[in-house]
């Protein structure tokens, strides 16, 4: 039979076991790095765009002319394309050591969250909550440095941490039952 009350209190115990995880981190290694720490606020300004290195674009609008063709008009200001700029490097570069922390960080929490989940098995709802409350820090430690990794580790940690949780899995399930009863149940 389906408890609610566990069900609610499991998803509970996710949401807050990521507020916990994400800003905890967050406070240890403070704000992710920001644009205007890194480039200009001008930038939105021709001259200066194409002094930093920049190329401008001008913003243009689609219309249908008289005959029902489409076409570009521009429009008055555009936006610095900043990909080329030297700011641009300098952001990409801090936010790349920030989410190397973050990730160094998240993934061994979320693991170590996840085998704290299967070991409290007294109580489901906290047990599942913890453990997807892990997977969930796996995924924000992992998502937020994905974009800098090589494909090579990308699968590297992947397959590393497939096969440490099915190993975990299989030796709590397998272990649970004789353990738990012999801590629990006294010999006659």
């Amino acid at each position: 039979m389906i408890n609610l009350k566990n069900i609610i209190f499991g998803i509970a115990i996710l949401v807050l076991t990521m507020f916990v995880g994400i800003y905890g981190i967050s406070t240890l290694y403070g704000e992710v790095p920001k644009y205007n720490d890194y480039c200009p606020e001008n930038l939105y300004n021709q001259s200066v765009c194409e002094n930093q290195g920049g190329m401008w674009v001008d913003n243009t609008q689609v219309v249908l002319d008289g005959r029902g063709d489409v076409k570009a008009v521009p429009i008055q200001g555009g936006y610095c394309q900043y990909d080329s700029t030297p700011c641009q490097k300098n952001l990409e570069d801090a936010e790349k050591k920030h989410y190397k922390k973050v990730f160094l960080t998240a993934l061994p929490v979320g693991i170590g969250i996840i085998l704290l989940g299967a070991l409290v098995l007294g109580l489901e709802s906290v047990s599942a909550g913890l453990m997807l409350g892990g997977v969930g820090m796996i995924i924000y430690g992992t998502g937020s440095y994905w974009r800098f990794t090589d494909d090579w580790l990308k699968f590297l940690l992947s397959l590393i941490g497939l096969v440490i949780l099915i190993w975990t899995a299989y030796w709590f399930n397998k272990k649970e039952k004789g353990f738990w009863r012999r801590l629990f149940v006294k010999k006659k």
